[in-house]
């Protein structure tokens, strides 16, 4: 059984759905420790009350990154976890820190990367007028919300979506993802080849997202 550490900076709705599936044994994993850089994080209080171990390292009380990544590198580390997951953490990590546990931090992004690194994405989304859209699990790299995709989850975009509607969508498809992902990893099924992920025994064939579809539109194909 692999041990995780989790890490948030806020509500940590992507923790909670990790708690209830290794509560459930749909992963085959511990969860050792929860750890937030926020201590006001909504998640710290459901994490306690699921009777997970937390931990408040707060950026905020550091005179520097190095200083802080250090207290995060001891928190983690106490937990001797197999596997971190980055569940709505919300900083940017050094690559030193990075190096560290190559190979065993997923980060779980809103949108399907590359498109749209960084913040606001359902707002760049809208923005721009894409009709599909969604989130990305990844192995985390040096360079922030890049590295080895290991799953993503589509949503379509409706004509009547503003931030709220399309971040709610969106964050039902994370958590199925991210459990999903994790579930991968804790079966040692996930190989890094370079720049992609192989999925031991994955035998899904190529499949075609459209949108609008044919069925929403209720229109017949010409």
């Amino acid at each position: 059984m692999k041990r995780l550490a989790i890490l948030i900076s806020g509500r940590g709705s992507n923790m909670a759905a990790l708690i209830e599936s290794a509560r459930a044994g749909e992963i085959d994993a511990a969860i050792g420790i929860v750890i937030s850089n926020r201590p006001e994080a909504a998640g710290l209080k459901i994490a306690a009350a699921a009777g997970v171990a937390t931990a408040i390292v707060d950026h905020r009380s550091f005179a520097d990154r190095g200083e802080f990544e250090r207290s995060l590198i001891a928190a983690i580390d106490g937990a001797a976890p197999d596997l971190i997951v980055l569940a709505g953490f919300m900083r940017i990590l050094s690559p030193a820190f990075v190096a560290r546990y190559t190979g065993r931090l997923l980060n779980i992004h809103p949108s399907l990367l590359p498109a749209y690194p960084g913040v606001d994405t359902h707002r760049r989304a809208l923005a721009d007028g894409v009709r599909i859209h969604g989130c990305t699990v990844h192995f985390v790299t040096a360079d922030v919300d890049c590295g080895p995709i290991v799953a993503q989850g589509a949503v379509a975009v409706a004509d009547g979506d503003d931030e709220a509607t399309l971040a709610a969508r969106v964050l039902a498809v994370e958590h199925r993802l991210l459990v999903r992902a994790v579930r991968l990893f804790c079966a040692d099924r996930l190989t890094i080849a370079g720049a992609r992920v192989r999925i031991r025994g994955e035998t899904a064939e190529p499949g075609v997202l459209e949108a609008p579809s044919d069925k929403a539109t209720n229109s017949a194909p010409p």
